[in-house]
């Protein structure tokens, strides 16, 4: 048994993640890369190991000539017979190849051979295993502050915080502890290259996860977002159960639950509605706090039309606009907000109005026409009536 092998692979199959047949595999290439620097060709090298315990061998298939021209690829009979007594001309001789042998060269190439190999496999392990994290949020260590971008270590990695991904106002230190969004995992030759996010909606989304059960397991659903890093975000949620608050869970008791995640996000503030089919309903959500009189719908289209109080009209737009335009990103409507006295005064509203005032004056001049067409009705009867009795009593 080859122990310092064994014990050798171990350690690196340990530390490094790396299978023990695919270290086998990169010391049998390095073993046939020797041969072929020591005789200028391995065509005909063999290797044996033994992966229980690590005993390798190296052989050469050479077959018996009489006269040898190629060393590499022949043996003389006597050589052979030396081997194999039963050996003849023509036959083909396994050849041990010892490889304390091998020239210093020899020796150093086999060793890169390896060495290559342990990197390869332990870039495509880094890879793989921050590739299956993608969509994820993890936890990182500022490392280095590189012009405009920062460098984050997560661990066995280090990821790449570009300005654009960061959050205006932010600013960070040297060891602080963060978190972020793995945007994209790419293979490099240099090791994986990770871009890290912390201004990406499905942040909130994952902070969120993290922090409300009902979220993790499904019960509660978040249908979607939209996000204006380090201001505002609003989230729409929905339950698959009729007696779960979906608003309140993600809330949770006096905050909890949304406070923990707006001083992850550093004071960014969070407005979750109540998620609904109907879209002119989920529209009057979406424009919360504000107050709506009427939303006007166009699924097709994909527009809306919504009034609200005078009083509330800039609340409803926002500041420069932002609650208004959150609002059209949440819900995928191109929204326009009136107050109460311009939608009355295009007509918005007083189609609306006319109509109704229209219903009701024909109800009203209905009614007495009605009264008086059953007063004749019956004075008809009366006579009609009477007119019998009068018949029969001539009779």
């Amino acid at each position: 048994m080859n122990k310092e092998l064994m014990d050798a692979l171990n350690v690196l199959e340990k530390e490094k993640n790396i299978s023990k047949d695919t270290l086998l595999g990169a010391i049998e290439q390095s073993l046939i890369q020797a041969c072929k620097n020591h005789f200028g060709k391995a065509d005909n090298v063999h290797v044996m190991i033994n992966p229980d315990t690590c005993d390798f061998s190296v052989y050469a298939e050479r077959e018996v000539k009489e006269f040898v021209e190629d060393p590499a690829l022949e043996i003389s009979l006597a050589d052979a017979q030396n081997i194999n007594a039963n050996a003849e001309l023509g036959d083909v001789i396994k050849v041990q190849i010892q490889s304390k042998e091998f020239g210093r060269i020899a020796t150093q190439n086999a060793k890169n051979v390896i060495l290559q190999k342990i990197r390869e496999e332990e870039r495509k392990v880094l890879y793989d295993q921050y590739y299956g994290m993608e969509k994820e949020v993890v936890t990182g260590i500022v490392q280095r502050i590189m012009g405009k971008n920062v460098s984050v270590n997560l661990g066995k990695a280090d990821a790449i915080l570009s300005e654009k991904e960061q959050v205006r106002g932010e600013e960070f230190q040297p060891t602080e502890r963060i978190k972020v969004y793995i945007l994209e995992v790419k293979d490099t030759p240099k090791g994986p290259r990770i871009e890290v996010s912390r201004t990406h909606p499905g942040l909130v989304k994952r902070l969120f996860e993290s922090e409300v059960a009902e979220v993790k397991d499904g019960t509660v659903e978040i249908k979607s977002i939209a996000r204006e890093a380090g201001s505002r975000t609003k989230i729409a949620v929905w339950s698959n159960d009729p007696d779960v608050d979906p608003v309140g869970a993600c809330v949770g008791m006096n905050g909890a639950r949304v406070n923990s995640v707006v001083e992850e996000l550093r004071g960014e503030k969070i407005d979750i509605i109540n998620w609904d089919e109907n879209p002119a309903i989920l529209i009057e959500n979406a424009l919360s706090p504000a107050k709506v009189i009427a939303v006007m719908a166009d699924p097709d289209e994909k527009t809306a039309l919504v009034v609200v109080p005078d009083y509330q009209l800039s609340l409803a737009i926002g500041k420069e606009g932002q609650n208004a335009r959150l609002a059209a990103r949440l819900t995928g409507f191109k929204i326009d907000i009136k107050s109460e006295t311009q939608a009355r005064e295009s007509g918005d509203l007083y189609d609306y109005d006319e109509e109704e005032e229209l219903d009701a004056e024909a109800s009203e001049e209905t009614e007495p026409a009605a009264e008086t067409e059953a007063e004749e009705t019956e004075t008809v009867l009366e006579e009609s009536s009477e007119t019998s009795e009068e018949e029969t009593t001539e009779e």
